[in-house]
């Protein structure tokens, strides 16, 4: 009897769990029959026709120059410089002049005695080939020297140059008359303007490096020999294209999409051909047309014919002057910063 009952008793907790599941996966499970996954109603990015109203960001597209560039380093120096050697060896009995000390063709700026033990002769001159500056510093006294001896070097510091060296892989687009923007670490907010002077004719075997010599367009008192120089020196321009954020685009396998959006505020997808990208900004040569609107964020949440709303539009009581919202920072990168020359047209997000 005890048995009877207690098999009773399993069956009846066996049948109650059974209804339970089943009770609760049909209420927290099967729903109404929408799904979260693509494909059902308020699946991602409103695909499958849902309601869904995907929040993004958009840009007015406007054709736009990129400024290709190269960016590298160099060094300050005077146009015209000689480095001072003795006519004698010896000892540094005397030194004249000290470094930034202005000097005058003939001039002595020290003294060489060519005495050893046992004989002893007149100290010898040494003369400053040109007028101009003492740009390194001078041998210290006691210093042993030989012929082939640089005391110290004299240019010219009212006229200085930059002197830089340019991977071997920018050689093609190199040369005379190319406009650079150099700045210094003592004004870091400060651009000078310069212009290729020459372009060397050989590449260096060891450093696989190119020298430019690069002149300044204007004088500039803040400007000294002797300091560190970054340059960009801008080669080419890419032109007659739109251009958006690279970063905006997205990637199918070897495809490119960018997201326009359309009237009734849905978004169509449309394959597009891209450019040069330069500094983050891509060129799009087919698929899309200048003045339309395009998707710059949100996209990855979007498919062909999702309905968005675009949060950096401007109000419908907004002024004129401000209606360039986040679409005019993007347009304009292309004229207002230097970019970074690019060969690959290939660039995206997937």
């Amino acid at each position: 009897m005890q048995k009877n009952t207690f098999l009773a008793t399993v069956v009846g907790l066996a049948a109650v769990i059974a209804v339970s599941g089943t009770f609760l996966y049909t209420k927290f499970f099967a729903g109404d029959g929408e799904s979260s996954g693509p494909g059902g109603k308020g699946g991602r990015g409103g695909r499958g026709g849902g309601d869904t109203v995907v929040s993004v960001r958009t840009m007015d597209l406007a054709v736009t120059t990129l400024h290709g560039y190269i960016s590298t380093n160099g060094d300050i120096e005077s146009q015209n410089q000689v480095a001072v050697y003795p006519d004698i060896g010896g000892k540094i009995v005397s030194s004249n002049v000290l470094l930034g000390s202005p000097v005058r063709k003939g001039q002595i700026l020290a003294y060489v005695d060519p005495s050893e033990p046992g004989s002893y002769y007149r100290a010898s001159a040494v003369y400053s080939p040109i007028s101009g500056s003492v740009i390194t510093t001078p041998v210290k006294n006691g210093t042993k020297v030989t012929t082939s001896t640089a005391i110290t070097t004299i240019g010219d510091i009212n006229n200085l140059q930059v002197s830089a060296d340019v991977p071997e892989r920018y050689v093609g687009v190199l040369k005379v008359g190319l406009k650079a923007k150099i700045s210094v670490e003592a004004y870091p907010d400060t651009t000078f303007d310069a212009t290729v002077f020459r372009v060397s004719p050989v590449v260096d075997s060891t450093s696989r490096t190119k020298n430019v010599i690069l002149h300044f367009d204007e004088r500039d008192s803040r400007i000294n020999a002797g300091m560190f120089a970054k340059v960009i020196l801008y080669t080419e321009d890419y032109e007659g294209a739109v251009v958006m954020p690279a970063t905006s685009v997205v990637q199918n396998g070897d495809k490119y999409y960018a997201y326009a959006v359309n009237d009734d505020s849905t978004v169509s997808k449309r394959e597009v051909t891209l450019g040069k990208n330069v500094d983050g900004m891509v060129q799009l040569l087919s698929g899309v047309s200048e003045g339309e609107k395009i998707v710059i964020q949100g996209q990855t949440s979007l498919a062909d014919g999702s309905k968005i709303k675009d949060i950096g539009a401007p109000k419908s009581d907004s002024s004129d002057s401000s209606n360039s919202s986040a679409s005019e920072s993007f347009e304009s990168v292309g004229e207002k910063k230097g970019e970074r020359r690019s060969d690959s047209g290939k660039s995206g997000r997937k």
